[in-house]
């Protein structure tokens, strides 16, 4: 049976996607990934939970200033734990993505400090520097077999020892407040007609978008969905959208390094579920033999991805330099790597590869939206973190919170999954 010809109750989800292409063993190969999808519903409300406890327990968590601090606190752990969700998807693991982020924000010190190089040079060399990495961990673990997990567990030691190399015996260096760099990550806010003129594009495009698949499938006589759901989802969208920026609005805003962030978010997810590389890239995690035996590049998915995680390790180092105006030698330590690890966990990626978990799909863009685990993983840690912090207790508090929930969050996508193994 055809691609095209398949019926409309096939209950793979990756089957009508593939009806559009021309490649044949596509539906064979994506019919192998998982067939339910329960939406983020659960760490959505695990979410609200959090804030509504934290909230209740002490109201200055839920003022606008709080949340306008949670969000930039938020943006360069969530950009590095996006990284973190490429890598998994294709059954991956970057252990060293801390040491990256802290050696590419000991690099934009030095050169722009020290050696007084313009700012925008010393990011464009830091962000090279995640390449490299990002293809040698590719070339490595794809060329010779190196299990990643210990490749880059000695690629965190060896970086490590780089960044203190790079930062010599000074240990710190102080970027100057007048930055681009550190106005850009800690004064940077859009104003408000620039907020809702971007909520309103947003909307638009969802909504042009999902017309245009419902139209699709229409026409190719498969299953859609419903134009009062479809309004639905377009309406929550707004309604989210709308809520955040009227109530962070009335203190400082929007920050530009969200913006940022939530607009990596947006692109990857597109490129994962709109593109023959996002589909390479759940096939090569989802079966990586198969994939191989149907002709996926699956050695140059699997370094496109390392790539990407470094690059993104690199930038969020980079806007954690911005936000502290300063890089040291505690810079992207080990809590940084847990951090974003735990994040891409929590926010629904598997730790099985090819999928996000059996929450992990964005239900208001109707698809299998893994990337966007890292913007509520993020959150759900940032939050953790943040209201503990509030509340007086320390650092140990904080782990052991964050700990327990990485826990049930894994226990949950090992429970899901198990019967589709059986």
């Amino acid at each position: 049976m055809t691609p095209a010809s398949a019926p409309p109750s096939s209950r793979t989800p990756y089957a009508a996607t593939a009806a559009f292409d021309s490649d044949a063993p596509w539906p064979r190969l994506l019919r192998r990934l998982p067939d339910r999808e329960l939406g983020m519903l659960p760490i959505i409300a695990a979410l609200v939970l959090i804030w509504a406890v934290f909230g209740i327990i002490n109201p200055a968590f839920l003022s606008a200033e709080n949340l306008v601090n949670l969000t930039l606190q938020s943006a360069p752990t969530g950009v590095i734990a996006l990284g973190v969700v490429l890598v998994l998807l294709v059954g991956q693991i970057d252990l060293s993505v801390g040491s990256v982020s802290g050696l590419a924000a000991s690099v934009v010190a030095v050169t722009t400090v020290l050696w007084e190089w313009p700012i925008g040079l010393g990011i464009l060399l830091a962000l090279s520097v995640g390449v490299v990495v990002g293809l040698t961990y590719g070339l490595l673990a794809t060329r010779l077999g190196l299990p990643s997990f210990v490749l880059t567990l000695a690629g965190l030691l060896v970086l490590a020892g780089v960044q203190l190399r790079v930062l010599g015996s000074r240990g710190s260096i102080n970027l100057p407040f007048e930055s681009w760099l550190v106005s850009f990550a800690q004064q940077g806010f859009l104003s408000p007609v620039a907020a809702w003129t971007l909520v309103a594009g947003v909307v638009a495009v969802v909504a042009a978008v999902q017309l245009v698949e419902r139209s699709r499938r229409a026409r190719a006589e498969l299953p859609r969905v419903s134009l009062a759901r479809l309004l639905l989802r377009v309406g929550a969208l707004a309604a989210l959208l709308s809520a955040t920026v009227a109530y962070l609005g009335t203190a400082r805003g929007i920050g530009y390094p969200v913006v940022l962030f939530i607009s990596l978010v947006a692109v990857v997810d597109v490129l994962l579920r709109r593109t023959r590389w996002g589909r390479s890239v759940r096939a090569v995690g989802g079966d990586r033999r198969s994939a191989m035996l149907v002709g996926v590049a699956v050695r140059r998915v699997t370094v496109s991805c390392f790539v990407a995680c470094s690059t993104f390790a690199a930038l969020g180092g980079v806007l954690a330099a911005g936000r502290l105006a300063a890089a040291n030698q505690g810079t992207g330590g080990a809590e940084t790597y847990l951090t974003a690890i735990a994040a891409a966990v929590i926010g629904g990626t598997s730790l099985f590869g090819g999928r996000g978990s059996a929450w992990s799909a964005l239900s208001l863009f109707g698809g299998r939206g893994s990337a966007w685990s890292a913007l509520v993983g993020v959150l759900v840690i940032t939050s953790i973190s943040s209201g503990l912090t509030l509340l007086n207790l320390d650092t140990a508090s904080r782990y052991i919170v964050t700990g327990l929930v990485l826990v049930l969050a894994l226990t949950a996508d090992t429970l899901l999954r198990a019967p589709r193994s059986r």
